[in-house]
């Protein structure tokens, strides 16, 4: 019948070589007495055979058993060569014995006997030296080594404390911890096993025969089957509480689903010339097809994404806005010229604009729109910051996801990373107050003692890099850059000129190395990452202040 199963029977191998039913020869075994004992009972079986039977008998309450725990002492192969052949000691004295006088290096007993058989027979006074020769003493011997081992052998125990320890640190002898159990029948013994049913058909519940069906009693105590169940990468444990310190500080999470970006917004809106190593096919990935992209336009699905992220600060700054700074303009709708905006960056990039002579440089409009993979999340902060534009105001927007750049594979580069980018928009600000904040931001992280070294960005003055010490590495590393961002940069994009903003792109891959101290980047991302790391690193991690 399906959804039954019969006796489950637990075969045990004899010395005879043929297999049996040890839970029938249980059963068999309590039909003729009240009570049996493993170790008399059932000596061919291994402990762990009996336990699976009994345990298999006891969940149907066919028996009980009580657990005997013991311990043993037994022979270990050396030990069981003396009760065979005799002593070390009694070997060497018995071949001298024999021989009358024998060299010491004649001895027909083995290395391993002579060497130990001649100091303990010296100690007993059996034998002695006569030059270079062996002697005998004794007349007759009594061999109590071999004599205390064969009642081990057995007795399973001796009762000479002092002469058990010397065996046991002399390996002769050994401990062995003994599990038996006495068995008596249980409230539901029978001689057989019945069949019994393990799953409650339709049919069943018609017909009745559920109510006088054998089930299968559950086992609530087995160990369920090993889930091979997910793990936290640590690149995602140090993201989320990256994420969390930016919302605790105040910022907006701004949308970053475009992996492919034109020129424009990863290079020419920045105040990138269009002459920059940067663009180059060594270090950006281009994209064939399409080549280019449209010029830029309104973008309904992100624009969506931040209204909903920007909302809480929005409704923020309406509260505030009887106190709003007065260089802030008040503008209530989106005033966005895309066009106009376009037009801007030519005119900052090939004859100077908003007070900056530029580069002076024939600007190509091609070369602006061509498609690549994002080299850097600023990209989407350009597009953050000119959507500010229509509404300027105090603002902090951070993002963290996927960059790419065509860099060669080290141990700190790949060609596919995560960046961490944050800008801070508002009135006043001033480089020391970009150097305090990052010194603050990275202390939530527990990575402290940062250096600052100046550098050159081209949509940043006064920019500067950011260096975190790596204590597996025994060097200091570059975690980041960071600077405030150009008047060509800010100005075409319609803020106005005393809104100043921070920038600062940070790598999410370096400071969690920092953080698990892994030395090599292709070990925490990419194809060569190992499992096991990921697995075994704890979903929390537990640091000292």
């Amino acid at each position: 019948m399906p959804g039954t199963r019969g006796a489950v029977p637990v075969p045990v191998t004899t010395n005879s070589s043929h297999p049996h039913d040890l839970t029938r020869e249980i059963l068999s075994l309590l039909d003729t007495r009240p009570q049996l004992q493993t170790a008399d009972d059932l000596p061919d079986a291994s402990q762990a055979e009996v336990k699976a039977a009994l345990d298999r008998l006891a969940s149907r309450q066919m028996i009980q058993y009580n657990t005997r725990d013991s311990e043993n002492i037994v022979l270990t192969e050396e030990g069981q060569t003396i009760c065979d052949e005799g002593s070390h000691e009694y070997k060497v004295w018995e071949a001298v014995k024999r021989k009358g006088r024998i060299g010491l290096k004649e001895l027909p007993v083995g290395a391993e006997s002579a060497k130990i058989g001649q100091g303990n027979a010296f100690k007993l006074k059996w034998i002695k030296k006569d030059g270079d020769t062996l002697v005998p003493v004794a007349n007759e011997v009594e061999d109590k080594t071999r004599q205390s081992l064969l009642e081990i052998n057995e007795k399973r125990s001796l009762e000479n404390t002092i002469t058990l320890k010397e065996f046991i640190k002399r390996k002769l002898a050994k401990t062995n911890k003994v599990i038996t159990y006495d068995v008596q029948k249980g409230s539901r013994y029978a001689k057989e096993i019945p069949v019994e049913v393990t799953d409650l058909t339709a049919d069943m519940l018609a017909s009745g025969e559920w109510k006088t069906a054998n089930f299968k009693p559950y086992n609530f105590e087995a160990l369920g089957a090993p889930q091979n169940s997910g793990a936290l990468h640590p690149l995602n444990k140090v993201r989320s509480e990256l994420r969390q310190i930016f919302f605790n500080l105040g910022f907006v999470e701004m949308p970053t689903s475009r992996y492919v970006e034109s020129g424009f917004w990863n290079f020419d809106a920045l105040f990138v010339p269009q002459q920059h190593p940067a663009r180059d096919t060594q270090d950006t990935f281009f994209i064939s097809d399409p080549p280019s992209a449209d010029p830029p336009r309104p973008d309904p699905p992100a624009e969506a994404a931040m209204d909903i992220m920007e909302a809480p600060s929005k409704r923020l700054y309406a509260s505030a806005s009887s106190t709003s700074t007065p260089s802030a303009p008040s503008k209530s709708e989106d005033t966005r010229d895309y066009e106009q905006y376009l037009s801007s960056i030519r005119a900052v990039h090939e004859s100077g604009a908003f007070g900056s002579i530029g580069y002076r440089y024939p600007w190509s409009r091609s070369e602006c729109l061509r498609l690549v993979l994002r080299t850097h999340t600023t990209a989407v902060s350009t597009w953050a910051l000119h959507r500010l534009a229509s509404q300027p105001r105090p603002a902090r927007y951070f993002s963290i996801d996927r960059v790419f750049r065509n860099e060669t594979v080290d141990a700190t580069h790949l060609a596919e990373f995560h960046q961490v980018e944050g800008v801070i928009a508002d009135f006043g600000l001033t480089l020391g107050g970009l150097m305090r904040f990052l010194e603050d931001f990275f202390a939530n992280l527990g990575i402290t003692g940062l250096r600052f070294k100046p550098a050159y960005n081209p949509y940043t003055e006064p920019s500067m890099e950011v260096f975190g010490y790596h204590a597996g590495l025994g060097k200091w590393v570059e975690i980041g850059n960071s600077g405030m961002f150009r008047p060509e940069m800010l100005e075409p994009m319609g803020l106005p000129p005393d809104l100043r903003v921070y920038g600062f792109g940070l790598s999410l891959e370096r400071p969690t190395m920092i953080k698990y101290k892994v030395s090599n980047i292709r070990d925490l991302l990419g194809h060569k990452v190992d499992l096991g790391f990921i697995e075994t690193n704890a979903a929390v991690r537990l640091e000292k202040n």
